[in-house]
């Protein structure tokens, strides 16, 4: 590598500055918005403390806002990144000419960049790359030129290279040239343009695995525009295809494609034309056509990733955030007929305190000794709820908890119990009941999960939660990061109870991670309830950077200063007593009088790195120090009559619960063990584009029985007025 190649790599180190100028300009942010966050991030930050405490540095960005400039960033990296390895390869091998390096360097995405490269890139040994070996480029450079004249092919023949005729030479010498137009940066782009507005996707069955695919008949025979399909429609046929059900072409008409090459090739005459036209229709069909849809695939797979994983984590939010029974004494039932009912009762705190067995579905004896150890347990443990899981069994065992009148007090309500049989053979539930079996864990978690959803959710992946659409067929990495990122959010928006929380639930604080939420409970457990917040730092290998972080998420409930048990962060502790002090009041006088807080000027406290939305936030908290975000808990019921999908007839008005929405409709549990689809026409008497604009998971709706199909175990749903 000479000195000029050398130095021209040397000046390839990613520009911050021009990442954030690009971010800014894509997401319309002002100056300096990026910037901040990008200094915040690289100083250890985390999305949902940026949001949440560093409001005047970022400009009241949000989670979203944070998270997007994060993941561009990324990308931006990762595109110089690939821009230093070709810059590298070029200087490498003496190929890095000015023009060529400032194209690299120019390039603003990877696919353009790939296009700037692809003439140069080291290739593997092509029909082209042998035609070259064989003698046969001036052949080539002269038809390409259409130069009648030079074609004298008869003295590329040459028996020694294995050119045996003229024939021979011209098919290597348009090999030669269908690389070239193949690799012209301008002909892809102009064919990529083609491909964007004018694909038609065309699904059609393999025949003799036609019986096989039933569930895909949808697209046996199917076309649409590239252009207009859904995510869900293309994932559907991504699938087909992978199972060997379908098969799948995305290409333009190729009369287009051919004719937009022709007028960029075409217009001369005679022999070379010919030659031209023929390597023109094979440069497209064998290389153009094939390499730009699988690139259009990979951009449409992409885009339907996108909206199967915002589904998700939409749908996955509203499930972690769903209304908390709260601090409860609970009563649970893992259902089940030939096994019995798994009976568990717990504490306010979801501590287990006793276990059985009970036969409510049997006959005789042993529903009448379930009726009478279940009023036994209610009384001795002073139950006030009781938790059905609602998979088999579980109408029936609620309609047998029902009749036992234990009385108005005593709320019954079925939990939605997904996971539950993951979460029990879990390390995490063999940990926390080593004595136990798998069946007393079940029922523990449907009970906690009645309690507090959000702490007894995190203990799973949220992959096996079921609120997802095509989660097996999207990019698992983008996926992961995405939950993991909605439940950190959610985590943080409640806030933990330093005390009490498990060490899963812990691990999603921010700052913190598996490591640290398991020293936390481990010092909990040597040294006992902590009563400040800044006594997390003496937790082992937790500094100052991690108590930072996770502090203001951290609730201490009854600590002897209050901000212990509010989301003001103690970094602004000062603050508030500087309030109070202003006031002739104590703190807890500060939040407990509405007329001592009316009396503040907020303006008074700003600074040079406290702003008004940090000021307004830390008067709505001393407010409702602590105040949980999520909805009160509503008591819900099924229809007590239907029980089974034999019950049902169209006309029917039941309530039921959204359990999953997808961008097609929304899947609601009736209480018949089999839920319904209401179709996203059917949702609304007005004309909506997304379901979610209608409902959402864990709603409480009144739906109407279109059709019920026994064999294919399928209802139709509706909430429009009928």
């Amino acid at each position: 590598m000479d000195t000029n190649n050398l130095q021209a790599v040397m000046t390839t180190a990613p520009n911050t500055t021009r990442h954030q100028d690009i971010i800014s300009k894509e997401m319309q942010l002002k100056d300096g918005q990026v910037a901040a966050v990008e200094t915040l991030l690289e100083d250890g930050g985390t999305v949902p403390f940026i949001a949440r405490y560093r409001k005047e540095a970022t400009g009241l960005l949000d989670e979203i806002q944070i998270a997007a400039i994060r993941d561009r960033l990324v990308q931006l990296a990762e595109l110089d990144k690939r821009r230093k390895t070709i810059i590298n390869s070029l200087a490498e091998r003496d190929l890095l000419q000015p023009a060529l390096h400032k194209a690299v360097l120019a390039a603003p995405n990877l696919t353009i960049l790939e296009d700037v490269y692809l003439p140069h890139r080291l290739k593997r040994r092509t029909r082209s790359l042998i035609a070259r070996e064989k003698g046969l480029e001036p052949l080539a450079q002269a038809i390409f030129q259409q130069d009648n004249r030079s074609l004298d092919t008869e003295k590329f023949v040459s028996i020694d290279k294995g050119v045996t005729s003229s024939d021979e030479a011209l098919a290597g010498a348009r090999d030669i040239i269908a690389e070239w137009i193949s690799e012209d940066s301008a002909v892809r782009a102009g064919l990529r343009r083609l491909f964007v507005g004018k694909v038609i996707i065309i699904s059609k069955v393999v025949k003799k695995n036609q019986e096989a695919g039933a569930k895909f008949r949808d697209y046996f025979e199917w076309q649409e525009p590239a252009a207009k399909v859904a995510g869900h429609r293309l994932l559907a046929m991504l699938r087909g295809e992978n199972e060997k059900i379908l098969k799948l072409s995305m290409r333009p008409p190729e009369e287009a494609a051919l004719e937009f090459l022709g007028r960029k090739y075409g217009g001369g005459s005679g022999a070379t034309a010919t030659q031209i036209k023929l390597a023109v229709a094979d440069s497209y069909k064998r290389l153009l056509g094939p390499s730009l849809e699988n690139e259009l695939r990979a951009e449409l797979k992409e885009q339907a990733d996108r909206e199967a994983i915002q589904v998700f984590v939409d749908n996955l939010r509203e499930l972690l955030l769903a209304s908390p029974l709260g601090h409860k004494r609970v009563m649970a039932l893992d259902p089940g007929f030939r096994t019995g009912a798994k009976l568990v009762c717990l504490d306010e705190q979801g501590r287990l305190l006793h276990s059985t067995t009970i036969y409510p579905t049997h006959s005789g004896e042993k529903n009448h000794e379930a009726g009478q150890i279940t009023r036994k347990l209610c009384l001795k443990y002073k139950i006030e709820a009781i938790a059905i899981g609602n998979g088999t069994a579980g109408r029936e065992t609620e309609s047998f908890v029902r009749g036992l009148s234990l009385g108005e007090g005593i709320i019954i309500t079925m939990v939605d119990e997904s996971g539950a049989s993951i979460y029990s053979a879990s390390e995490t539930a063999r940990m926390e009941f080593p004595d136990h079996d798998l069946t007393v864990r079940g029922s523990v978690s449907i009970g906690r999960r009645l309690q507090d959803p959000l702490a007894e959710l995190v203990k799973l992946d949220p992959k096996v939660i079921g609120v997802g659409q095509y989660q097996h067929d999207v990019n698992q990495g983008a996926l992961k990061k995405s939950l993991d990122d909605t439940v950190a959010s959610c985590v943080n928006n409640v806030g933990v109870e330093l005390n009490s929380a498990s060490a899963e639930l812990l691990a999603h604080v921010s700052g913190l991670g598996p490591v640290l939420a398991k020293n936390i409970v481990q010092y909990r457990n040597d040294n006992g309830p902590f009563a400040t917040r800044k006594l997390v730092l003496k937790v082992p290998r937790l500094g100052k950077k991690a108590f930072e972080q996770c502090a203001g998420f951290l609730r201490i409930r009854g600590a002897n200063n209050p901000l212990d048990a509010s989301a003001v962060h103690p970094e602004r502790y000062g603050i508030v007593e500087q309030m109070a002090k202003d006031c002739n009041a104590g703190v807890v006088d500060l939040i407990e009088d509405s007329e001592i807080r009316a009396a503040v000027d907020i303006r008074r406290y700003v600074s040079d790195d406290v702003g008004l939305p940090t000021l307004n936030d830390i008067m709505a908290e001393l407010a409702k120090p602590g105040r949980d975000p999520r909805e009160k808990f509503s008591e819900f019921s099924f229809c007590e009559d239907i029980n089974s999908m034999d019950d049902l007839e169209p006309g029917m008005k039941l309530p039921g619960i959204i359990t999953n929405v997808t961008k097609f409709g929304a899947f609601v549990d009736i209480g018949v063990h089999q839920d319904g689809l209401i179709h996203i026409s059917q949702l609304a008497d007005r004309f909506i584009k997304d379901p979610s604009e209608v409902v959402k998971v864990r709603q409480q709706v009144m739906i109407r029985v279109l059709d019920v199909d026994l064999q294919r175990k399928r209802i139709s749903l509706s909430m429009k007025e009928g």
